[in-house]
């Protein structure tokens, strides 16, 4: 037996329907079992700045392959990391 789902009000702003969904279950109002995961391709992750000493003939070693591949050398340095950490 299918559960009857509540309809879902309309609301004046963000600020009430905000209210509203911190006190009341979506599952009486939604049925969760219809949904379909979504890619959100163009969302960009969180990022964190840190800061990272590198020997001087390192850096330029990273930065003359960065330049041969047209790339920024801190964009390089990323793209290796993350090719490291997948390949774990």
């Amino acid at each position: 037996m299918k559960k009857r789902l509540k309809p879902v009000p309309v609301f004046v702003s963000e600020a009430e329907e905000r209210a509203f969904w911190e006190t009341h279950d979506s599952a009486d109002y939604v049925d969760w079992s219809k949904a379909q995961r979504v890619v959100l391709p163009n969302l960009k992750p969180t990022t964190n700045t840190i800061s990272l000493r590198l020997p001087q003939h390192l850096l330029d070693a990273i930065k003359t392959a960065a330049n041969a591949r047209d790339v920024p050398y801190q964009s390089l340095i990323k793209i290796w990391l993350q090719e490291r950490v997948e390949h774990q």
